[in-house]
């Protein structure tokens, strides 16, 4: 048990920034878990638990800054619970190279999002019949790569809240954990029953993920974000590399 400890302060980076940017901890946790040999399933099941743990966290303490739309939340986050399920009973036979790059892409994704968020314009609050019928497609999307990849779904969520609905910044990440309570939860408990987690690893960063979280949700009040958007971005546009490199390894080596 000793030799997993340093699960906990890996789960507390990650909840840090998962908190802040509202993309939950999968981001970095999935990656490192990946690059030192874990199967796909068993990564994207213990990330989740430390991605539902930060939610929570996060959840009780921007609840207190009175900084999410909780109608909102709740509706976005019950219309991801079957992709969820989905997308934990479709992980089970992914191939480790094929997760690799598609999660490669999605790192991609994650890092453009997280250097263009300031961007992002606030338009008008748009609740029209078309925005609330892609908003459940957008949805059930976000829950199937919430499970499947284990980083929560915020990576929709929040340009979904910003560019389509008009939501402000500082209530949208906010907005996105309490999402991502439904999201990971959810997706928790089908990879429980499915028998995917490692529950002592998950355990481990499920513990530094909510402490992460209690402090990024204090951080994200006044720090100057430029330099810690560039970090990520950098940290994940290489993890992507490396796993895009380690996917095309293998694939050569198995020729």
């Amino acid at each position: 048990m000793i030799d997993q400890l340093w699960l906990i302060p890996l789960g507390f980076v990650a909840g840090v920034l998962g908190s802040m940017i509202g993309l939950g901890g999968g981001i970095i946790v999935v990656p490192v878990l990946t690059f030192l040999g874990f199967p796909p399933t068993t990564a994207a099941s213990s990330s989740l638990f430390a991605a539902l743990s930060n939610a929570i966290a996060s959840t009780i303490s921007y609840s207190k800054q009175k900084r999410i739309e909780y109608s909102l939340g709740l509706k976005l986050g019950l219309l991801s619970v079957p992709g969820t399920v989905l997308g934990a009973i479709v992980s089970s036979g992914v191939a480790s190279d094929i997760f690799k790059i598609l999660f490669g892409f999605v790192l991609i994704a994650s890092a453009a999002y997280i250097f263009l968020r300031k961007k992002l314009a606030t338009k008008e609050k748009n609740t029209s019949l078309q925005m609330m019928i892609f908003a459940v497609g957008a949805s059930f999307f976000a829950g199937i790569i919430s499970s499947f990849f284990g980083i929560g779904g915020g990576i929709v969520f929040v340009p979904l809240m910003v560019v389509g609905m008009g939501m402000a910044m500082k209530k949208a990440a906010p907005t996105s954990q309490m999402i991502l309570l439904f999201a990971s939860s959810s997706g928790v408990i089908v990879h429980s029953l499915l028998g995917h987690p490692d529950f002592l690893q998950a355990g481990f960063l499920a513990i530094g993920s909510f402490i992460g979280g209690l402090v990024g949700a204090r951080l994200s009040i006044d720090v100057k974000e430029r330099y810690l958007q560039i970090l990520v971005s950098v940290v994940i546009l290489i993890a992507a590399g490396k796993l895009f490199f380690d996917s095309l390894i293998g694939n050569f080596t198995s020729l």
